[in-house]
Protein backbone atom coordinates (compact mmCIF):
# COMPACT_ATOMS: atom_id res chain seq x y z
CA UNK A 1 0.00 0.00 0.00
CA UNK A 2 1.67 3.22 -1.13
CA UNK A 3 2.16 5.40 2.10
CA UNK A 4 -0.24 8.00 1.22
CA UNK A 5 -2.79 5.47 0.87
CA UNK A 6 -1.49 4.50 4.42
CA UNK A 7 -1.85 7.78 5.99
CA UNK A 8 -5.07 8.63 4.25
CA UNK A 9 -6.55 5.02 6.33
CA UNK A 10 -5.12 5.80 9.47
CA UNK A 11 -6.83 9.61 8.89
CA UNK A 12 -10.27 7.95 8.26
CA UNK A 13 -9.47 5.07 11.54
CA UNK A 14 -9.25 8.54 13.51
CA UNK A 15 -12.45 9.82 12.50
CA UNK A 16 -14.42 6.81 12.82
CA UNK A 17 -12.70 5.42 16.23
CA UNK A 18 -11.07 2.66 17.24
CA UNK A 19 -14.29 0.57 18.15
CA UNK A 20 -15.73 0.68 14.60
CA UNK A 21 -12.07 0.24 13.19
CA UNK A 22 -11.40 -2.93 15.25
CA UNK A 23 -15.36 -4.05 14.51
CA UNK A 24 -14.62 -3.59 10.68
CA UNK A 25 -11.36 -5.34 10.63
CA UNK A 26 -12.87 -8.49 12.47
CA UNK A 27 -15.50 -8.97 9.69
CA UNK A 28 -14.21 -12.39 7.92
CA UNK A 29 -18.10 -11.90 5.74
CA UNK A 30 -20.42 -9.27 5.31
CA UNK A 31 -22.05 -8.42 8.46
CA UNK A 32 -24.72 -9.96 9.44
CA UNK A 33 -26.83 -7.15 11.52
CA UNK A 34 -29.30 -9.02 12.50
CA UNK A 35 -27.46 -11.94 14.54
CA UNK A 36 -25.31 -9.03 15.75
CA UNK A 37 -27.36 -6.27 16.74
CA UNK A 38 -24.51 -4.34 18.25
CA UNK A 39 -22.78 -4.35 15.05
CA UNK A 40 -25.05 -1.42 13.82
CA UNK A 41 -23.90 0.86 16.65
CA UNK A 42 -20.51 -0.37 16.11
CA UNK A 43 -20.42 0.41 12.23
CA UNK A 44 -22.06 3.26 11.95
CA UNK A 45 -19.58 5.71 11.45
CA UNK A 46 -18.92 4.07 8.17
CA UNK A 47 -22.04 5.29 6.66
CA UNK A 48 -21.08 8.98 7.55
CA UNK A 49 -17.79 8.75 5.46
CA UNK A 50 -17.68 10.53 2.33
CA UNK A 51 -16.39 8.85 -1.05
CA UNK A 52 -13.11 10.16 -1.29
CA UNK A 53 -12.90 8.16 2.23
CA UNK A 54 -14.25 4.79 1.28
CA UNK A 55 -11.87 4.91 -1.71
CA UNK A 56 -9.03 4.55 0.19
CA UNK A 57 -10.57 1.70 2.31
CA UNK A 58 -9.51 -1.89 1.78
CA UNK A 59 -11.56 -3.91 -0.30
CA UNK A 60 -12.78 -6.11 2.11
CA UNK A 61 -13.49 -3.53 4.13
CA UNK A 62 -16.04 -1.70 1.58
CA UNK A 63 -17.51 -4.82 1.17
CA UNK A 64 -17.82 -6.08 4.52
CA UNK A 65 -18.95 -3.24 5.98
CA UNK A 66 -22.77 -2.71 5.67
CA UNK A 67 -23.10 1.05 6.11
CA UNK A 68 -21.01 1.62 3.57
CA UNK A 69 -24.03 2.10 0.50
CA UNK A 70 -23.54 2.15 -3.14
CA UNK A 71 -24.27 6.35 -2.78
CA UNK A 72 -20.63 6.05 -1.65
CA UNK A 73 -19.41 3.65 -3.88
CA UNK A 74 -20.74 5.61 -6.92
CA UNK A 75 -19.04 8.51 -6.16
CA UNK A 76 -15.76 7.63 -5.39
CA UNK A 77 -12.88 9.51 -7.46
CA UNK A 78 -12.51 8.61 -11.16
CA UNK A 79 -9.82 5.95 -11.21
CA UNK A 80 -10.39 4.40 -8.04
CA UNK A 81 -10.45 1.21 -9.59
CA UNK A 82 -7.45 1.11 -11.85
CA UNK A 83 -4.74 -1.75 -10.51
CA UNK A 84 -6.53 -5.15 -12.53
CA UNK A 85 -4.62 -7.15 -10.24
CA UNK A 86 -6.18 -6.15 -6.98
CA UNK A 87 -9.49 -7.30 -6.09
CA UNK A 88 -12.40 -3.99 -5.89
CA UNK A 89 -15.94 -3.64 -4.81
CA UNK A 90 -18.70 -1.50 -7.18
CA UNK A 91 -22.28 -1.17 -7.71
CA UNK A 92 -24.94 -2.49 -10.46
CA UNK A 93 -28.06 -0.02 -10.86
CA UNK A 94 -27.18 1.83 -7.39
CA UNK A 95 -28.24 -1.11 -5.07
CA UNK A 96 -26.65 -4.38 -5.08
CA UNK A 97 -22.54 -4.19 -4.05
CA UNK A 98 -20.67 -7.17 -5.29
CA UNK A 99 -17.04 -8.24 -4.32
CA UNK A 100 -15.08 -8.51 -7.66
CA UNK A 101 -11.89 -10.87 -8.73
CA UNK A 102 -9.25 -9.32 -10.36
CA UNK A 103 -9.73 -7.86 -13.60
CA UNK A 104 -8.76 -11.19 -16.36
CA UNK A 105 -9.78 -8.99 -19.32
CA UNK A 106 -9.46 -5.61 -19.74
CA UNK A 107 -10.62 -2.93 -21.97
CA UNK A 108 -7.66 -2.97 -24.24
CA UNK A 109 -8.49 -6.46 -25.19
CA UNK A 110 -11.92 -4.99 -26.49
CA UNK A 111 -10.97 -4.78 -30.32
CA UNK A 112 -14.38 -3.38 -31.34
CA UNK A 113 -17.91 -3.37 -29.84
CA UNK A 114 -21.36 -2.71 -31.98
CA UNK A 115 -25.02 -3.14 -31.33
CA UNK A 116 -26.41 -5.03 -34.33
CA UNK A 117 -29.69 -7.20 -34.49
CA UNK A 118 -29.95 -10.81 -34.23
CA UNK A 119 -31.24 -13.30 -36.01
CA UNK A 120 -34.46 -12.69 -33.97
CA UNK A 121 -34.63 -9.33 -34.80
CA UNK A 122 -33.32 -8.71 -31.27
CA UNK A 123 -30.64 -5.94 -30.34
CA UNK A 124 -27.71 -7.55 -28.83
CA UNK A 125 -24.06 -6.11 -28.51
CA UNK A 126 -21.42 -8.10 -30.48
CA UNK A 127 -17.91 -8.21 -29.29
CA UNK A 128 -14.18 -8.41 -31.29
CA UNK A 129 -11.48 -9.24 -29.18
CA UNK A 130 -7.89 -8.66 -30.11
CA UNK A 131 -5.39 -11.70 -30.35
CA UNK A 132 -4.20 -12.13 -26.93
CA UNK A 133 -7.50 -10.60 -25.54
CA UNK A 134 -9.58 -13.44 -27.06
CA UNK A 135 -7.69 -16.04 -25.51
CA UNK A 136 -7.88 -14.15 -21.75
CA UNK A 137 -11.83 -13.64 -23.23
CA UNK A 138 -11.87 -17.76 -23.76
CA UNK A 139 -9.70 -18.75 -20.10
CA UNK A 140 -12.31 -16.33 -18.21
CA UNK A 141 -15.62 -17.84 -19.84
CA UNK A 142 -14.30 -21.05 -19.42
CA UNK A 143 -13.59 -20.61 -15.40
CA UNK A 144 -16.85 -18.77 -15.56
CA UNK A 145 -18.97 -21.17 -17.15
CA UNK A 146 -17.58 -24.14 -15.47
CA UNK A 147 -17.17 -22.60 -12.09
CA UNK A 148 -13.78 -23.61 -11.10
CA UNK A 149 -13.20 -24.04 -7.66
CA UNK A 150 -16.87 -22.80 -6.41
CA UNK A 151 -15.16 -19.38 -6.93
CA UNK A 152 -18.44 -18.04 -7.48
CA UNK A 153 -20.86 -16.70 -4.58
CA UNK A 154 -24.53 -17.63 -5.09
CA UNK A 155 -25.43 -13.69 -5.75
CA UNK A 156 -22.74 -13.86 -8.64
CA UNK A 157 -25.13 -17.20 -10.63
CA UNK A 158 -27.15 -16.14 -12.84
CA UNK A 159 -30.59 -17.76 -13.56
CA UNK A 160 -28.64 -21.17 -15.30
CA UNK A 161 -26.50 -20.96 -12.37
CA UNK A 162 -23.39 -20.32 -14.59
CA UNK A 163 -21.10 -17.21 -13.27
CA UNK A 164 -21.42 -13.98 -14.20
CA UNK A 165 -19.01 -11.36 -15.62
CA UNK A 166 -19.05 -8.02 -14.59
CA UNK A 167 -18.54 -5.41 -16.67
CA UNK A 168 -16.97 -2.29 -14.67
CA UNK A 169 -16.45 1.09 -15.90
CA UNK A 170 -16.11 4.30 -14.19
CA UNK A 171 -16.16 2.39 -10.67
CA UNK A 172 -19.58 1.14 -11.26
CA UNK A 173 -20.72 -2.07 -12.89
CA UNK A 174 -22.36 -1.49 -16.14
CA UNK A 175 -23.14 -5.29 -17.18
CA UNK A 176 -22.93 -8.40 -15.27
CA UNK A 177 -23.81 -11.08 -17.94
CA UNK A 178 -24.27 -14.74 -17.05
CA UNK A 179 -21.69 -16.97 -19.44
CA UNK A 180 -23.39 -19.34 -21.60
CA UNK A 181 -21.02 -21.52 -23.04
CA UNK A 182 -17.12 -21.23 -23.21
CA UNK A 183 -16.45 -18.97 -26.09
CA UNK A 184 -13.69 -19.12 -28.51
CA UNK A 185 -14.51 -16.72 -31.19
CA UNK A 186 -17.16 -13.84 -31.59
CA UNK A 187 -19.00 -13.50 -28.84
CA UNK A 188 -22.56 -11.68 -28.05
CA UNK A 189 -24.39 -9.55 -24.91
CA UNK A 190 -28.12 -10.53 -25.16
CA UNK A 191 -30.38 -9.48 -22.89
CA UNK A 192 -33.92 -7.17 -23.57
CA UNK A 193 -32.11 -4.51 -25.16
CA UNK A 194 -33.54 -1.74 -27.16
CA UNK A 195 -31.49 -0.11 -29.45
CA UNK A 196 -30.38 2.83 -27.24
CA UNK A 197 -29.43 0.41 -24.81
CA UNK A 198 -27.38 -1.55 -26.92
CA UNK A 199 -25.75 1.30 -28.46
CA UNK A 200 -25.30 2.79 -25.33
CA UNK A 201 -23.48 -0.37 -23.99
CA UNK A 202 -21.83 -0.80 -26.55
CA UNK A 203 -20.38 2.60 -26.75
CA UNK A 204 -18.34 2.02 -23.10
CA UNK A 205 -17.15 -1.44 -24.24
CA UNK A 206 -15.75 0.04 -27.11
CA UNK A 207 -14.29 3.20 -25.49
CA UNK A 208 -14.15 2.63 -22.12
CA UNK A 209 -10.88 1.39 -22.41
CA UNK A 210 -9.18 4.88 -22.85
CA UNK A 211 -6.28 5.22 -20.26
CA UNK A 212 -7.29 8.41 -18.73
CA UNK A 213 -9.12 9.67 -16.03
CA UNK A 214 -10.52 13.01 -16.09
CA UNK A 215 -11.53 15.02 -12.74
CA UNK A 216 -13.11 18.81 -12.99
CA UNK A 217 -10.64 21.04 -11.63
CA UNK A 218 -13.19 24.69 -12.15
CA UNK A 219 -16.49 24.75 -13.08
CA UNK A 220 -18.47 28.53 -13.99
CA UNK A 221 -22.18 28.91 -15.06
CA UNK A 222 -22.36 31.84 -16.83
CA UNK A 223 -25.71 33.99 -17.13
CA UNK A 224 -26.86 34.66 -20.19
CA UNK A 225 -26.22 38.81 -19.58
CA UNK A 226 -22.71 37.51 -19.11
CA UNK A 227 -22.47 35.67 -21.97
CA UNK A 228 -23.95 38.64 -24.40
CA UNK A 229 -21.01 40.60 -23.10
CA UNK A 230 -18.19 37.93 -24.09
CA UNK A 231 -19.53 37.51 -27.27
CA UNK A 232 -19.84 41.21 -27.69
CA UNK A 233 -16.22 40.99 -26.93
CA UNK A 234 -15.41 38.24 -29.27
CA UNK A 235 -16.97 40.55 -31.74
CA UNK A 236 -15.28 43.29 -30.83
CA UNK A 237 -11.68 41.72 -31.01
CA UNK A 238 -12.87 40.18 -34.28
CA UNK A 239 -13.46 43.78 -35.63
CA UNK A 240 -10.04 44.83 -34.35
CA UNK A 241 -8.06 42.55 -35.76
CA UNK A 242 -9.92 43.49 -39.02
CA UNK A 243 -9.14 46.83 -38.77
CA UNK A 244 -5.73 46.10 -37.93
CA UNK A 245 -5.26 44.25 -41.14
CA UNK A 246 -7.00 46.81 -43.19
CA UNK A 247 -4.68 49.37 -41.91
CA UNK A 248 -1.23 47.60 -42.30
CA UNK A 249 -2.57 46.81 -45.80
CA UNK A 250 -3.12 50.45 -47.01
CA UNK A 251 0.22 51.72 -45.54
CA UNK A 252 2.09 48.86 -47.01
CA UNK A 253 0.47 48.06 -50.70
CA UNK A 254 -1.62 51.48 -50.94
CA UNK A 255 -3.62 51.14 -54.09
CA UNK A 256 -3.27 47.83 -53.46
CA UNK A 257 -4.54 48.04 -50.06
CA UNK A 258 -8.00 49.06 -51.42
CA UNK A 259 -8.76 45.64 -53.16
CA UNK A 260 -7.97 43.86 -49.91
CA UNK A 261 -10.39 46.29 -47.96
CA UNK A 262 -13.06 45.23 -50.70
CA UNK A 263 -12.54 41.71 -50.14
CA UNK A 264 -12.53 41.44 -46.41
CA UNK A 265 -15.80 43.52 -46.49
CA UNK A 266 -17.57 41.34 -49.07
CA UNK A 267 -16.16 38.30 -46.80
CA UNK A 268 -17.67 39.94 -44.30
CA UNK A 269 -20.87 40.27 -45.49
CA UNK A 270 -20.80 36.58 -47.03
CA UNK A 271 -20.14 35.27 -43.86
CA UNK A 272 -22.99 37.21 -41.91
CA UNK A 273 -25.39 36.14 -44.80
CA UNK A 274 -23.79 32.68 -44.35
CA UNK A 275 -25.23 32.83 -40.05
CA UNK A 276 -28.24 34.30 -40.73
CA UNK A 277 -29.48 30.94 -43.76
CA UNK A 278 -27.57 28.41 -41.22
CA UNK A 279 -29.04 30.36 -38.41
CA UNK A 280 -32.79 30.09 -39.90
CA UNK A 281 -32.47 26.27 -41.25
CA UNK A 282 -30.36 24.37 -39.00
CA UNK A 283 -30.14 26.42 -35.79
CA UNK A 284 -26.82 27.22 -36.02
CA UNK A 285 -25.48 29.66 -33.32
CA UNK A 286 -22.32 31.93 -33.48
CA UNK A 287 -20.24 31.38 -29.58
CA UNK A 288 -16.87 32.75 -28.86
CA UNK A 289 -15.83 29.40 -30.59
CA UNK A 290 -17.23 30.41 -33.33
CA UNK A 291 -15.64 33.99 -33.44
CA UNK A 292 -12.29 32.43 -32.86
CA UNK A 293 -12.53 30.47 -35.73
CA UNK A 294 -13.65 33.39 -38.10
CA UNK A 295 -10.65 36.24 -36.64
CA UNK A 296 -8.31 33.14 -37.56
CA UNK A 297 -9.19 32.89 -40.42
CA UNK A 298 -8.71 36.85 -41.30
CA UNK A 299 -4.89 35.30 -41.22
CA UNK A 300 -5.77 33.10 -44.15
CA UNK A 301 -7.22 35.19 -46.27
CA UNK A 302 -4.62 38.04 -45.23
CA UNK A 303 -2.22 34.98 -46.81
CA UNK A 304 -3.50 35.08 -50.01
CA UNK A 305 -3.08 38.21 -50.44
CA UNK A 306 0.49 38.46 -49.83
CA UNK A 307 1.23 35.69 -51.95
CA UNK A 308 -0.90 37.10 -54.96
CA UNK A 309 0.89 40.74 -54.11
CA UNK A 310 4.25 39.35 -54.07
CA UNK A 311 4.02 37.47 -56.88
CA UNK A 312 2.99 40.44 -58.74
CA UNK A 313 6.21 42.40 -57.51
CA UNK A 314 8.06 39.22 -59.38
CA UNK A 315 6.98 39.30 -62.78
CA UNK A 316 7.40 42.90 -62.50
CA UNK A 317 11.28 42.55 -61.62
CA UNK A 318 11.31 40.02 -64.30
CA UNK A 319 10.85 42.60 -66.96
CA UNK A 320 6.84 42.59 -67.76
CA UNK A 321 4.64 45.53 -67.74
CA UNK A 322 2.33 45.53 -64.95
CA UNK A 323 -0.88 45.23 -66.93
CA UNK A 324 0.55 41.89 -68.21
CA UNK A 325 2.27 41.08 -64.70
CA UNK A 326 -1.23 40.64 -63.43
CA UNK A 327 -2.51 37.76 -65.59
CA UNK A 328 0.77 35.97 -65.07
CA UNK A 329 0.70 36.47 -61.25
CA UNK A 330 -3.00 35.81 -61.30
CA UNK A 331 -1.68 31.99 -62.95
CA UNK A 332 1.23 31.18 -60.75
CA UNK A 333 -0.08 32.01 -57.24
CA UNK A 334 -3.69 30.91 -57.91
CA UNK A 335 -2.10 26.81 -56.97
CA UNK A 336 -0.65 28.41 -53.88
CA UNK A 337 -3.39 29.91 -52.86
CA UNK A 338 -5.31 27.06 -53.63
CA UNK A 339 -3.46 24.72 -51.80
CA UNK A 340 -3.16 26.35 -48.95
CA UNK A 341 -6.97 26.64 -48.38
CA UNK A 342 -7.44 23.65 -49.16
CA UNK A 343 -4.64 22.73 -46.45
CA UNK A 344 -7.17 24.98 -43.95
CA UNK A 345 -10.65 23.21 -44.85
CA UNK A 346 -9.23 19.50 -44.28
CA UNK A 347 -7.54 20.85 -40.95
CA UNK A 348 -11.37 22.18 -40.07
CA UNK A 349 -13.07 18.91 -41.28
CA UNK A 350 -10.82 16.46 -39.38
CA UNK A 351 -11.19 18.77 -36.41
CA UNK A 352 -15.02 19.32 -36.52
CA UNK A 353 -14.84 15.15 -37.18
CA UNK A 354 -13.10 13.75 -34.43
CA UNK A 355 -13.91 16.75 -31.98
CA UNK A 356 -16.62 17.56 -29.29
CA UNK A 357 -18.14 20.38 -28.09
CA UNK A 358 -17.01 24.43 -28.66
CA UNK A 359 -13.85 23.08 -30.50
CA UNK A 360 -16.45 21.89 -33.10
CA UNK A 361 -17.60 25.25 -33.47
CA UNK A 362 -14.16 26.62 -34.20
CA UNK A 363 -13.51 24.04 -36.47
CA UNK A 364 -17.32 24.71 -38.66
CA UNK A 365 -16.12 28.51 -38.36
CA UNK A 366 -13.28 28.27 -39.69
CA UNK A 367 -13.46 25.68 -42.81
CA UNK A 368 -16.77 28.21 -43.80
CA UNK A 369 -14.63 31.44 -43.59
CA UNK A 370 -11.97 29.54 -45.71
CA UNK A 371 -14.29 27.93 -47.96
CA UNK A 372 -15.67 32.04 -48.31
CA UNK A 373 -12.47 33.33 -48.99
CA UNK A 374 -11.58 31.23 -51.69
CA UNK A 375 -15.28 32.37 -53.56
CA UNK A 376 -14.18 35.80 -52.65
CA UNK A 377 -10.27 35.48 -54.15
CA UNK A 378 -12.17 34.03 -57.76
CA UNK A 379 -15.01 36.11 -58.48
CA UNK A 380 -13.91 39.71 -56.47
CA UNK A 381 -9.96 39.82 -56.44
CA UNK A 382 -8.75 38.42 -59.49
CA UNK A 383 -11.66 40.26 -61.52
CA UNK A 384 -11.26 43.45 -59.53
CA UNK A 385 -7.12 43.77 -59.94
CA UNK A 386 -7.42 43.21 -63.52
CA UNK A 387 -9.63 46.06 -63.81
CA UNK A 388 -7.10 48.07 -61.80
CA UNK A 389 -4.61 46.81 -63.96
CA UNK A 390 -6.22 49.46 -66.79
CA UNK A 391 -6.07 52.80 -64.66
CA UNK A 392 -3.38 55.09 -64.79
CA UNK A 393 -3.13 55.23 -61.12
CA UNK A 394 -1.88 51.61 -61.12
CA UNK A 395 1.47 52.45 -63.15
CA UNK A 396 1.90 55.02 -60.25
CA UNK A 397 5.22 54.38 -58.31
CA UNK A 398 3.58 56.25 -55.62
CA UNK A 399 -0.41 55.56 -55.41
CA UNK A 400 -0.23 51.67 -56.45
CA UNK A 401 1.81 50.69 -53.64
CA UNK A 402 4.29 48.83 -56.55
CA UNK A 403 6.65 51.40 -55.30
CA UNK A 404 10.51 50.31 -56.10
CA UNK A 405 9.52 47.48 -58.00
CA UNK A 406 7.98 49.82 -60.85
CA UNK A 407 11.19 52.32 -60.21
CA UNK A 408 13.65 49.62 -60.48
CA UNK A 409 11.72 48.29 -63.86
CA UNK A 410 11.57 51.62 -65.29
CA UNK A 411 15.59 52.04 -64.88
CA UNK A 412 16.23 48.89 -66.30
CA UNK A 413 13.77 49.55 -69.16
CA UNK A 414 15.59 53.39 -69.54
CA UNK A 415 17.57 53.41 -73.34
CA UNK A 416 21.02 54.64 -72.66
CA UNK A 417 22.33 57.73 -74.41
CA UNK A 418 25.61 57.44 -76.61
CA UNK A 419 28.14 59.71 -74.88
CA UNK A 420 29.84 61.50 -77.73
CA UNK A 421 33.46 62.43 -78.04
CA UNK A 422 35.09 65.21 -79.60
CA UNK A 423 37.37 64.34 -82.46
CA UNK A 424 41.14 65.83 -81.52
Amino acid sequence: VPASIEEQRKAVEQKVGAAAWAAANGLQGPADLASDPTLADKLKPFGELSPEEVAVLPAQMQFNVPTIGCAQLDKRPPGSISDPKQQTVACEDGAAKYLLDQAKVLGTDVDDASAVLDQTNAWVVSLDFSGSGQEKWTALTRESFNNEGNACDASALGQDGKCRVAVVLDNEIVSSPEIQGVLTGNSQITGSFNQKDASTLAGQLRYGALPATFEPQEQQNVSATLGASHLRAGLLAAGIGMLLVIIYAFFYYRLLGSVIFLSLVLSALLVFGALIVLGRQIGFTLTLAGIAGFIVSLGVAADSFVIYFERLKDEIREGRSPRSAVPRAWARARRTIISANAISILAAVVLYIVSVGTVKGFAFALGLATVLDLVVVFLFRHPIMTMFARTQAFLSPRVSGLGRVLRSAETDQAPTRPSRVKEA
